[in-house]
């Protein structure tokens, strides 16, 4: 533990103080987290969308920017991982489990409760997987992008620690690796518990509803726990292993494993609606992407309310996840040019989410509008994607298949965040210490629990959304400080 820094024992600290709150108190947890989170979505739910969206701009900007021919690191320096492994990476960090627990869900409920368009119609069903896509979109890896460029740009090209607070040094100078640094990492790694978090319980709600629909075991608290902690301890093997070992072989497994899922659903599900549905689902978010992505609706209070609980949890619950996930495409990312990385963090992964939700929203939706399966609707959100395959040719097996994706993308998922937490808590070591991880691996899997314990799927909305907040403010000064950065290197390469 020598290499721990004082970010590491006070964020440890302040950890545990909340995992005995929330077991001592789960019900006073609630309602102070959602106290917290109902003000900050009235008063500020404007500011998640706007500061998203120039998130993007920014990314997009990039691309075509004087800077887009610079490397991440030396010039000589090639990339550590062939552009699979890559890819598969930083999918698995940065969608996982929340694509497949959505992936069938979230068009069903828009489906069922549309913010326009009467429910469970055909113009319903072409709007639900337009939005569905919007939030797995563009949008979320813009916030991926900017925080994953800084970090990589910082440690590669100008070979400083891999912390957040060093992307500040062209703002802070020194002070960066002071008190207003380490305030910086402390709220970086709470982000990071908190959005992990919600990944991890999503996952066991999902896992426990899969069991369900496969076997006697009931969906109950109960089954999550033990399945936390079952999972926890397969994680910690993995993260014990390294990240060239343990997370990449997982990556390669879950892109496997979601292909094999994917052509299993399009072959024995309806696949000429599917097709279809990819289509005009890729042309309807485009088309109301620039719309969609400044919408708030101030005098509309029932779609102001829809723009809250979904569009602004999304941003904060990615917001929260963005330095767990910046902090590892940064490591895997050494060697790839600003213009390289960009287009790979921000299309590649973009295309992947509309093709998921076109093939199981696709699905699901189809047999709702057909009246084959009419109670998908009606059933809880972990279990919409096991409902669909209920009706399908194979469905068992797929079932199956789904299950074992989400578990290992929950490993990955979980595996990752205890690296980027160590490194985060020991001056941006890329080797933390087993001990380290293996700490953080404990705390998540506490955080998640008590989650759960206090109030399910929307107390893990709740802590997202609050534990965003700042770090929002973080990541858009981090745009200015990269800018900087950018435009001295550039200059100083000039003469």
């Amino acid at each position: 533990m020598k290499k721990v820094t004082s970010v590491f024992w006070i964020s440890l600290s302040i950890s545990i103080v909340f995992v005995v709150w929330g077991a001592w108190a789960p019900k006073n947890l609630n309602t102070v987290s959602s106290g917290i989170q109902s003000f900050l979505t009235d008063k500020f739910g404007w500011l998640y969308i706007f500061a998203v969206s120039i998130f993007l701009i920014y990314s997009i900007y990039l691309i075509f920017s004087p800077y887009r021919k610079i490397k991440l690191g030396k010039n000589g320096d090639k990339p550590e991982y062939n552009r699979i492994t890559w890819f598969a990476m930083l999918f698995s960090a940065g969608m996982g489990i929340g694509i497949i627990f959505w992936g069938a869900a979230e068009p069903l409920v828009h489906f069922a409760s549309p913010p326009h368009a009467d429910p469970e119609s055909q113009e319903a069903a072409v709007n639900a997987l337009r939005y569905s896509v919007f939030h797995w979109g563009l949008q979320t890896w813009g916030i991926y992008t900017i925080i994953a460029l800084a970090i990589a740009y910082f440690k590669f090209k100008r070979e400083i620690p891999g912390v957040i607070s060093a992307t500040f040094q062209p703002l802070l100078g020194n002070k960066a690796n002071g008190a207003i640094g380490k305030l910086i990492d402390i709220i970086a790694v709470f982000a990071t518990i908190f959005g992990v978090a919600t990944s991890l319980g999503l996952g066991a709600s999902q896992i426990a509803g899969g069991l369900a629909f496969i076997s006697d075991i009931e969906n109950t608290m109960t089954t999550k726990f033990i399945i936390i902690l079952i999972v926890t301890v397969l994680f910690m093997v993995s993260a014990w292993s390294g990240i060239s070992r343990g997370i990449k072989y997982l990556s390669n497994t879950n892109i496997i494993l979601a292909v094999i899922l994917l052509l299993l659903t399009i072959i024995i599900g309806p696949t000429g609606f599917i097709f279809d549905q990819f289509f005009s689902a890729t042309f309807s978010y485009l088309k109301h992407l620039p719309k969609d992505s400044f919408e708030v609706a101030p005098y509309d209070s029932d779609y102001n309310q829809w723009i809250q609980d979904w569009t602004v949890f999304y941003w904060a619950w990615f917001i929260a996840w963005s330095p767990f996930v910046g902090t590892f495409i940064a490591r895997v990312s050494k060697g790839r040019t600003i213009r390289e990385f960009v287009m790979g963090v921000l299309f590649v992964p973009t295309i992947f989410c509309i093709v998921w939700f076109a093939v199981f929203g696709g699905a699901s939706l189809h047999q709702e509008l057909e009246g084959i399966n009419t109670g998908l609707t009606e059933l809880a959100k972990e279990e919409a994607m096991f409902g669909m395959f209920s009706s399908l040719p194979f469905g068992t097996v797929a079932t199956v298949l789904a299950v074992l994706l989400i578990s290992t993308f929950f490993i990955t998922s979980a595996d990752s965040a205890t690296f980027v937490l160590g490194m985060q808590t020991t001056n941006g070591s890329l080797n933390p210490p087993s001990t380290v991880k293996l700490t953080w691996g404990v705390i998540q899997a506490a955080t998640a629990s008590v989650l759960l314990a206090s109030g399910g799927l929307g107390a893990l909305q709740t802590a997202s959304i609050v534990s965003a907040f700042p770090f929002m403010f973080i990541l858009l000064i981090m745009i200015f400080s990269l800018n900087k950065a950018l435009k001295e290197d550039l200059q100083a390469q000039k003469y």
